[in-house]
């Protein structure tokens, strides 16, 4: 291609000497027609001989014909249109261009940025400040900070929300009905017209061909009317229809054009639309960015190795941020409007490539850390499988095989544990505490909360006393002369087994040789305190626990330096538990059926989303609903009350009452979503269902059903929940599988939200969706992972810049993230 790159260049040379210096010299030049068509012919040519070479290739002649248009009557025009041909020049030069670069072989060209001084360069002027973009400026500097634009890779990254087909305007007098067109025109009229007692604002167009009516029956009125005016060109996209022999569009697209606008940049193509902000609209946007786009794309270093590029069939990175941001001419609008273009698909593979990479070299790392080989089997561990009333399933001898195998290799273990409520983790987690303890090493157990650390150690202590393991206790609440004693036992190596919150990885609690660490309910600590823990003991192992399912693709991203361990099996005669929803005016009905499970000496647990009254929020919450219940409803049953404003005492102090059968019936927020045993509850009651996640109404919905009591679920929601709380209910009702739950779940509300983006460690991806894009996901990470097992710490001189991204691209993430 490099013969049509020098074609261009000629093309070129004299339109850049003509626009130096404000077009100063365009009074003087003569034959500009002449010269370029000759260049212009010259350039079919050399197309014509590649394209007999490649059958794949074609003449982009609805470009190179726009060219010889442009030149067409040059020398006869006045000087402004002069400008205007010549602008236009540079695009379509451009764009010939783009397309040379697109037609070569999709690798991308490294060498730019291959040394440390370019890639330093690069990164420095990706940092610069938006305001200093040219055309951009303090007050437009504060625009885009609003859509979070505060830099120059920030604004290479705020890519369309959608794309135009503006290649083919159509005259008005030649529209298709019923099909959706773009036109452009002279608004001829505007007013508010009024349809059977229906306002309506039209804007009347014409293109000298014909008219046509744009209807907008809908919004802002007076904002739209005053910025529509007659005799502004404009660009309408929309269906035309027919209404009373005469052409509409309704609430079609629109676009007012100036005189100055550049044709090539706002029509005659595929034209990007960003999300706007106020005051700052499309044709700015544009603008500002075909400059962003032009200067800054080479800067963008993504030094994936060839191979894998042309592997998975990778287009260049800076021909993706052209063609991402300004489509070629020959692009699919479809595949662009559907996120499926091969541009997207790059960004998208840079993002999971580097993220994934992060991730396999944090992996790669804990196996070159210095660890502890355990005894696993030992007779301590034979004894704790006896004492159990009860045989594992199959899945329990699975993981713990799988636990085991990890504990005897003489690198730290870092695995995922996975299973739905009452699947029996505690048990497995337990037999390698054990192994732990048998092998001479302290083992850590933390829970996110205090109700559910107790209930850990309650199990806990009946195996280790049996065993003749000493276990402890240590949160918040734990008094100051029992908290001494208890830390001097860690310290001594007398307790062989922790149970806590929070409060054991505080300063003070030093472990004597801690080396097994197990993290319960995952998602509720933040990544700083899990690596407090971890770094407790000397590279402890370390088993992460959640009973909330985690969707394979999520899992992997997440977790994606952790191995992954699924109880995929019931103990077996565990009984599903039916669910129901109700709506208010069943409200009785439920009433009925709490009196029906406490007159068989079964409990209920009722839950409401507010601890009190909100003026803000129409909802029923659980200290009034408490007392109405107590007083109006069930006087001559015994209710209880417990939220997560109360001090751990009197949480506990209630728990403890209703274990022991002293309440009939506990009101609660959703403090009790995790953990807690009541074997004889038999009855979930969730009020305002609709304002629960699916996993969060399956967590609650965990509560009961824990012995061999039928079990049940009512959902008690509002008429006028969306139509994604109702497909939630629904699901509820189909099914108590949690892992499908939590695939409907992280379909409808998105991975950050069903995550909780901000403790989570999911990552914040500029491009990607783990969801939409989970196959390219897949790729980068069997990539990524291939290439950290050939060169496990990017020490080989091709790796060098790609190492030095991947740490730019992680910053402070890799250290802190170990424990996930």
């Amino acid at each position: 291609m490099e013969d049509i790159l020098k074609i261009l260049n000629k093309i070129e040379a004299p339109l850049i000497f003509l626009s130096k210096n404000s077009y100063k010299n365009l009074k003087v030049v003569r034959d500009l027609e002449r010269t370029v068509s000759g260049f212009l012919d010259e350039l079919r040519t050399a197309f014509l001989s590649h394209c007999r070479e490649s059958s794949a290739m074609k003449i982009p002649e609805d470009i190179i014909r726009e060219l010889y248009n442009t030149f067409e009557g040059f020398d006869s025009l006045s000087i402004s249109d002069k400008k205007k041909r010549i602008d236009n020049a540079f695009v379509y030069i451009q764009e010939l261009k783009s397309l040379c670069s697109g037609t070569a072989p999709s690798i991308p060209d490294n060498s730019v940025i291959q040394n440390e001084g370019s890639l330093t360069d690069c990164f420095r002027r990706l940092s610069t400040d938006v305001q200093y973009i040219k055309g951009v400026g303090p007050k437009v500097a504060t625009m885009l900070g609003r859509k979070g634009v505060r830099n120059v890779e920030d604004m290479i990254y705020f890519l369309p929300r959608r794309y135009e087909d503006r290649r083919h305007i159509k005259s008005i007098s030649s529209v298709n009905i019923g099909v959706p067109e773009t036109v452009m025109g002279t608004i001829m009229d505007v007013g508010i017209r009024r349809y059977r007692n229906r306002r309506v604002l039209e804007a009347t167009v014409d293109d000298g061909t014909g008219l046509l009516t744009a209807k907008w029956f809908q919004g802002n009125f007076l904002y739209l009317g005053k910025k529509f005016k007659e005799g502004e060109k404009i660009i309408l996209t929309g269906e035309v229809k027919i209404f009373l022999l005469g052409k509409d569009m309704l609430h079609p697209d629109y676009e007012i054009l100036d005189e100055q606008d550049d044709e090539l940049l706002h029509f005659k193509r595929i034209v990007p639309i960003y999300s706007e902000t106020e005051g700052l609209h499309q044709k700015y946007i544009r603008k500002i960015m075909m400059r962003v786009v032009s200067d800054y794309s080479p800067c963008i270093p993504s030094p994936i190795p060839d191979e894998i590029c042309r592997r998975n069939n990778l287009v260049a990175i800076d021909y993706a941020i052209r063609n991402v941001h300004f489509p070629d001419h020959d692009q699919d609008i479809e595949a662009l409007n559907d996120l499926r273009s091969p541009a997207r698909r790059r960004l998208v593979f840079d993002e999971f490539f580097f993220f994934e990479l992060g991730m396999a070299l944090k992996r790669k790392g804990h196996l070159f850390e210095p660890g502890i080989s355990f005894a696993t089997g030992g007779d301590l561990v034979k004894r704790f499988y006896d004492i159990l009333p009860f045989g594992l399933t199959g899945a329990q001898k699975r993981v713990i095989g799988e636990i085991e195998t990890d504990m005897a290799r003489a690198f730290p273990m870092n695995r995922l544990l996975q299973g739905d409520v009452g699947s029996g983790k505690t048990v497995v987690s337990m037999a390698a505490m054990v192994a732990a303890c048998e092998s001479g090493y302290q083992a850590a157990i933390m829970a996110p909360t205090e109700i559910l650390a107790e209930q850990h150690f309650n199990n806990i202590r009946g195996w280790a006393d049996r065993l003749g393991i000493k276990a402890a206790i240590l949160t918040g609440n734990t008094k100051a002369a029992d908290r001494r004693k208890i830390i001097k036992g860690i310290e001594s190596g007398d307790t062989g087994i922790v149970v806590g919150t929070h409060a054991i990885i505080q300063e003070g609690v030093d472990f004597r040789n801690l080396g097994f660490v197990v993290v319960d309910e995952q998602h509720r600590f933040g990544v700083i305190q899990r690596a407090a823990l971890r770094a407790k003991g000397l590279n402890p192992d370390v088993l992460v626990m959640t009973a909330t399912p985690i969707p394979r693709t999520l899992a992997m991203t997440v977790y994606g330096d952790l191995d992954i361990s699924v109880i995929d099996e019931m103990p077996p005669g565990k009984k599903p538990i039916k669910t129901k929803v109700f709506y208010e005016k069943s409200r009785e009905k439920v009433y009925d059926i709490i009196r029906g499970e406490v007159g068989k000496g079964n409990q209920v647990f009722i839950v409401y989303p507010l601890v009190e009254e909100s003026e803000a929020l129409d909802l029923r919450d659980a200290t009034s609903m408490a007392a109405h219940l107590r007083e109006d409803i069930f006087p001559d049953l015994r209710v209880g009350l417990i939220h997560g404003r109360m001090k751990g005492s009197e949480k506990e102090m209630v728990m403890a009452d209703f274990k022991n059968r002293n309440l009939d019936i506990l009101v609660s927020t959703t403090v009790i979503e995790v953990g807690i045993d009541i074997p004889a509850a038999s009855l979930m009651v969730v009020e305002h269902a609709e304002r629960f996640g699916l996993s969060q109404l399956h967590q609650l919905r965990g509560r009961v059903g824990r012995s061999s009591l039928d079990s049940y679920c009512a959902l008690i929601a509002q008429h006028k929940g969306s139509a994604d709380a109702r497909k939630r209910l629904r699901v509820m009702e189909q099914t108590n599988d949690g892992f499908r739950i939590a695939e409907e779940d992280l379909l409808i509300r998105g991975p950050g939200e069903f995550m909780g983006t901000k403790q989570s460690g999911l990552p914040d991806f500029r491009v990607a969706s783990i969801l939409r894009d989970a196959s390219t996901l897949n790729e980068a990470r069997r990539e990524a992972f291939l290439l950290i097992e050939k060169d496990p710490n990017l020490e080989k001189p091709e790796h060098k810049a790609l190492k030095k991204v991947l740490m730019k691209r992680w910053e402070t993430r890799l250290e802190i993230a170990k424990t996930g």
